[in-house]
């Protein structure tokens, strides 16, 4: 596995590379980096395809724009476009965990001559609602629902930034399988849905006195090192476009994915205690006529692909096996 910077035409992209053969193409998500994909790219080389993982725009050593309007889904997928043609590569299997999911998702659906297969890790494939995000997501006087906090300019973006160390560590653990189980529909409480104006997000996550088993120091100290370096604007960016993400995408609106699609989703994952997830979840195959299997792995949490490597890997080479 090499690291390199590819030069494309939009940005310049830090990419971990390995193995010959078809391309599977590797998106993270928030907050993490390509060092996510660890445990895949190799193990994805040796199985007979090239395994590519960028930094994703505004992450790691990728380029950062300062303009937080730069980080809509679009400017995700050209961004990924423009790395395809750097890498001389005609189309690719997308596989996306998080925010790197939702922009898979988007570029399947976009660019179904480029992505001609996707996997996704903890975010499901959803239609547009009628209405902009914002405008659904819950707030009131004391708090408000998160991904509205990650958006203000005060907010999170000062909060995390701290004490990146102690944000991450609480992040982490807290979306993790360690953290205990979700139940659907809301009967769990979720202490990423509402975040308190007066406090902020950290202080109502649990305090973990050490890393989970599946994160070992070293690697927990690479993520360390990116963020103290980049800092939390450019992943926080990507929650400050969800409205202007659903202005642009009405153009697909009612469109489906027709291409072949794998889902998984840790059975622990925060997300499931979000209401109404899993009526999403159960909904995707009226909005991906190929999907070819949804997938819930025990005991597992948000961080899929770290935390069972062997399950997401498997699952994967399955379904790539059969495209």
């Amino acid at each position: 596995m090499k690291e390199t910077t590819i030069q494309t035409r939009t940005i310049n992209m830090s990419i971990f590379d390995a193995g010959s053969g078809p391309l599977v193409l590797l998106c993270h998500g928030f907050p993490e980096t390509k060092h996510a994909w660890r445990h895949q790219i190799e193990a994805l080389a040796q199985a007979g395809y090239r395994a590519v993982a960028p930094d994703m725009r505004g992450y790691g050593k990728t380029d950062a724009p300062e303009r937080s309007d730069q980080y809509t889904v679009l400017h995700a997928v050209g961004d990924l476009v423009a790395l395809l043609d750097a890498l001389g590569e005609k189309t690719a299997v997308i596989v996306g965990h998080d925010w790197g999911a939702t922009i898979a998702w988007q570029a399947a659906l976009t660019r179904p001559d480029r992505f001609r297969a996707i996997v996704a890790l903890s975010v499901p494939m959803m239609g547009l609602p009628p209405v902009p995000p914002s405008k659904i997501f819950p707030q009131n006087d004391e708090a408000l629902f998160y991904a509205l906090y990650f958006q203000e300019p005060d907010g999170a973006e000062v909060e995390f930034n701290r004490d990146v160390r102690l944000t991450l560590h609480k992040l982490i653990f807290a979306a993790s399988g360690e953290a205990g189980l979700r139940k659907p529909g809301g009967s769990t409480p979720n202490p990423f849905c509402m975040v308190m104006r007066s406090t902020g997000l950290l202080p109502g996550l649990p305090d973990p006195a050490a890393l989970p088993d599946w994160l070992p120091s070293e690697d927990f100290e690479q993520l360390v090192g990116a963020f103290e370096a980049s800092g939390f604007a450019g992943g926080l960016n990507y929650y400050r476009n969800l409205d202007r993400n659903w202005e642009l995408q009405q153009a697909n609106a009612g469109q489906t994915v027709n291409v072949p699609a794998l889902f998984m989703i840790g059975e622990r994952d925060t997300g499931l205690s979000i209401p109404g997830m899993d009526q999403i979840i159960a909904g995707m195959p009226s909005l991906i006529p190929d999907l070819r299997g949804s997938h819930t792995i025990q005991g597992a949490g948000h961080w899929l692909q770290q935390e069972r490597p062997t399950e997401v890997l498997e699952l994967t080479l399955g379904f790539l096996r059969q495209l």
